[in-house]
């Protein structure tokens, strides 16, 4: 695809006998979210320390924004916003000033590294507290400063590990609000997280990794269809809800329909792609429907079934 900003193939790495990553790889759009998801362990640092040169892998290939790793590493770590799970910044310093370090290191001088401060600060929300102290800051606030730290030098890759860890509702709320705003703007953004309801808010595709090896990828709705299971869908209506249900079982995906006490309840596959449909046969046969109600598989029961574990084991 012309618009993939990362590529990475085969990713391997052993550390003694230990296969810490084993033939990972996926790509990332430009405007795409992608979420690597995986129990502690899995391989997830591993695997972004790789694709941001930060550690030699032993096979495989990482490309970021035409740029081949093993060919130019100068111009892949360029083209990267690495936001690490450790804060790294100078607490003596104020926000603007730990901006105005990372800018130098960039080679970003005069007028062009103070419009990068201020967008940045701006972006992340910190604007009115620029010339305050990073000591004086909140951890929440100190992840904030430490994404807009990322994305100073404009990258086409933004990679954030864990980037809400131990933060208070309203500043992990403020990340991921400036996390969406840079998809949006059409930014690729490598995602980890121990937060499943980050995934399923924020990431076009995830990818999910377990004990080094990759095990599945796809969108949420994609993920979800891996096990099979059927939605259950319960609507609340009044009417002709016998001839209702006997309607509902001809409908391919629907496996069960039932009229019972002022509703039907139904056991089928891919309840949000039909609901359409459900709705236009109850409206032909003159039923009301008062309220709907799904209960569908969720990321969480996807991830659980692939590693045996839960997203923060």
């Amino acid at each position: 695809m012309a618009d993939q900003v990362l590529r990475c193939d085969g990713l391997r790495k052993q550390f003694g006998d230990r296969t810490a990553v084993d033939g990972v790889g996926f790509s990332i759009a430009a405007g795409e979210t992608y979420g690597l998801l995986g129990p502690n362990g899995a391989g997830k640092t591993t695997t972004i320390s790789m694709i941001c040169g930060l550690l030699a892998s032993d096979a495989g290939e990482v490309e970021v924004a035409g740029h081949r790793l093993a060919d130019d590493p100068l111009a892949v770590k360029a083209s990267i916003g690495y936001v690490p799970q450790e804060v790294a910044l100078y607490e003596d310093l104020s926000a603007r000033e730990n901006l105005d370090f990372f800018g130098r290191l960039y080679r970003l001088r005069g007028s062009a590294l103070r419009d990068r401060v201020d967008h940045a600060l701006e972006m992340v929300g910190l604007d009115t507290r620029a010339d305050d102290r990073v000591g004086s800051f909140s951890g929440g606030m100190k992840r904030r400063l430490n994404i807009a730290a990322g994305l100073l030098h404009q990258p086409a890759l933004l990679v954030l590990d864990e980037p809400t860890a131990g933060v208070d509702p309203q500043s992990r709320n403020a990340i991921l609000q400036s996390v969406a705003d840079l998809g949006r703007q059409g930014m690729a953004i490598l995602y980890t997280t121990h937060y499943m309801e980050e995934a399923e808010r924020l990431c076009d595709r995830i990818g999910i990794i377990d004990e080094g090896r990759a095990v599945a990828e796809g969108t949420r709705a994609e993920l979800v269809d891996l096990l099979g299971e059927t939605d259950h869908v319960h609507f609340s209506a009044s009417g002709r809800l016998d001839a209702l249900a006997d309607d509902y079982r001809t409908i391919a995906g629907v496996e069960q329909a039932q009229a019972v006490d002022g509703s039907v309840d139904l056991l089928l596959h891919g309840a949000r792609r039909l609901l359409p449909s459900l709705f236009e046969h109850a409206e032909d046969l003159g039923v009301t429907v008062q309220s709907v109600d799904i209960d569908e598989p969720t990321l969480e029961t996807v991830f659980l079934h692939l590693t045996g574990k839960a997203l923060r084991d």
